[in-house]
């Protein structure tokens, strides 16, 4: 099953199968109508702290990358996931669309890299690392 990611801004294609818009914010200036979405998960979208740091920094690509991948981890991605996966295991096509002017580095890339190998996102982002984050937080700190 072929998976294809576009800006939700370029034309409708008889192609595109299933259209999922992955953002968490509506897109600007785009009607429902001329979006033409068949399901919008906005809880694959990365969250807000991690959407502006990357704006902020657009070479750490491979960063990004890694922490999006730990908040698909946790449980308030789960479900959405869950329903990505369901829309990607049927035969037709699946386009995921993100609003970036970004093409090459956006979070839609990193869920069809995702989707292409079928894979969960990592695991050990439990109550157990977080504990051990403000460990190593805490030991940063200035004295």
């Amino acid at each position: 099953m072929a998976i294809a990611v576009k800006r939700v801004y370029d034309p409708l294609s008889r192609k595109d199968g299933t259209r999922v818009l992955v953002d968490r914010l509506w897109p600007r200036g785009l009607t429902k109508k001329e979006a033409a979405l068949d399901a919008w998960l906005k809880d694959l979208a990365p969250s807000n702290e991690l959407r502006s740091w990357a704006h902020a920094h657009p070479e750490s690509w491979p960063m990004f990358r890694k922490r999006y991948l730990k908040e698909l981890a946790q449980p308030q991605a789960s479900e959405a996931l869950q329903e990505l996966y369901r829309l990607a295991s049927q035969r037709k096509g699946l386009t995921l669309l993100y609003a970036s002017k970004n093409e090459e580095h956006n979070n839609a890339v990193v869920l069809k890299d995702l989707l292409d190998g079928m894979k969960k996102p990592p695991t050990g982002t439990g109550p157990a690392s977080v504990g051990a984050t403000r460990v190593r937080k805490a030991a940063r700190r200035p004295a």
